[in-house]
């Protein structure tokens, strides 16, 4: 027996409102992160800054993991 999965009215309010903040802040720190790369130099980039940029785009992961090591200081 497969389990149907959930359509957004399927939600609870509760699980709405998390979807939209989790949502919220992932676009946020890609947003950020993606702007930082294009203002930042290649030479405080570890790493060629295209391949950052996709790695930007992984949730959550990708944003915080070019903070913490994809800049120099």
């Amino acid at each position: 027996m497969e389990k149907k999965p959930k359509s957004w009215n399927d939600l609870t309010t509760q699980q709405k409102t998390g979807s939209i903040v989790a949502a919220s802040i992932q676009l946020t720190l890609a947003a950020i992160a993606w702007t930082n790369l294009a203002r930042r130099p290649a030479e405080q980039v570890r790493g060629p800054k295209p391949l950052w940029a996709v790695i930007i785009a992984v949730n959550f992961i990708g944003p915080i993991s070019y903070f913490l090591f994809g800049r120099r200081r």
